[in-house]
């Protein structure tokens, strides 16, 4: 193992044991907390990113913006459907990474001409599109299959599937575009799932479906993409604290039990 990859084992190792430093804020919004070591090298320097589901403060996305910024990234567009945060995310990567060019955009995921319009102005703007994370999800209040609407768990479907989908698409479109500064496609591709779309009792009946089909969107794709140069993968994460998770966390926290959280975990504990 390298001594960069030892010192990132380390970090991580040393949050089992020591409590999290407060990271601060920037404009009223906690900043995001940095527990691991850099990575060798700048990995996408110059390469230009979309990430979908980026306005929560406490989101997956937010905090995936910030690491392809640290890791030199030439453009990042944030996007989400709800806009509130999304200007204040904005100016503090600009604030933190000057280099980096930040378009905050409001789309909606699962809309086709939104996400055919981001990926087209990265084309226009840079000549090119390196990755596509298509994160945004929702998921509603759990429910027995008796109880839940039909209306709901289309809704459910349209964000957390048909969103995966439609970055594939377009984006894949993208990555196939060449220029002088990127003379041959390829890229990235990653879908938001969850451990939910691999096993039972991990989430309500409609958001379990939709990570499954996340799953199943990215394998096919991997084969329809053979040989194209773009890579697709799906992340499973299992439970993380996040806008989506937040309530079931500060509950936690009042009734003196967040260590009982992700006790399942090989680190005993849940994702940050």
């Amino acid at each position: 193992m390298s001594a960069a990859a030892k010192a990132r084992v380390q970090a991580l190792s040393e949050q089992l044991v020591r409590p999290r430093e407060d990271p601060g804020q920037f404009e009223g919004i906690p900043r995001i907390p940095t527990i691991a070591g850099d990575s060798s090298g700048q990995r996408v320097k110059g390469k230009v990113v979309i990430v979908t589901g980026c306005n929560s403060p406490l989101g997956i996305g937010r905090a995936s913006a910030h690491l392809y910024a640290r890791n030199g990234a030439r453009a990042v567009f944030i996007c989400d459907y709800k806009t509130d945060h999304l200007e204040t995310h904005k100016r503090e990567l600009k604030s933190l990474y000057p280099e980096v060019e930040v378009h905050a955009q409001q789309i909606d995921a699962g809309e086709e001409t939104d996400v055919e319009r981001v990926v087209n102005e990265a084309l226009t703007t840079y000549g090119r599109l390196d990755v596509f994370f298509a994160n945004a999800g929702i998921s509603h209040l759990p429910s027995r299959i008796f109880e839940a609407s039909a209306d709901d768990f289309m809704k459910t479907m349209r964000t957390n599937a048909l969103g995966v989908f439609l970055a594939t698409k377009h984006g894949a479109r993208g990555m196939l575009q060449t220029s002088k500064e990127k003379p041959y496609p390829g890229g990235s591709i990653i879908g938001t799932a969850s451990v939910a779309g691999l096993r039972s009792n991990a989430g309500a009946t409609d958001y379990s479906a939709s990570k499954a089909a996340v799953i199943s969107i990215m394998q096919t794709a991997c084969y329809q993409l053979t040989g194209t140069g773009i890579r697709c993968n799906a992340v499973c994460p299992g439970i993380i604290e996040t806008g989506m998770t937040s309530l079931m966390y500060e509950a936690a926290r009042a009734r003196g039990t967040e260590k009982k959280i992700g006790q399942l975990n090989p680190l005993m504990r849940g994702g940050l």
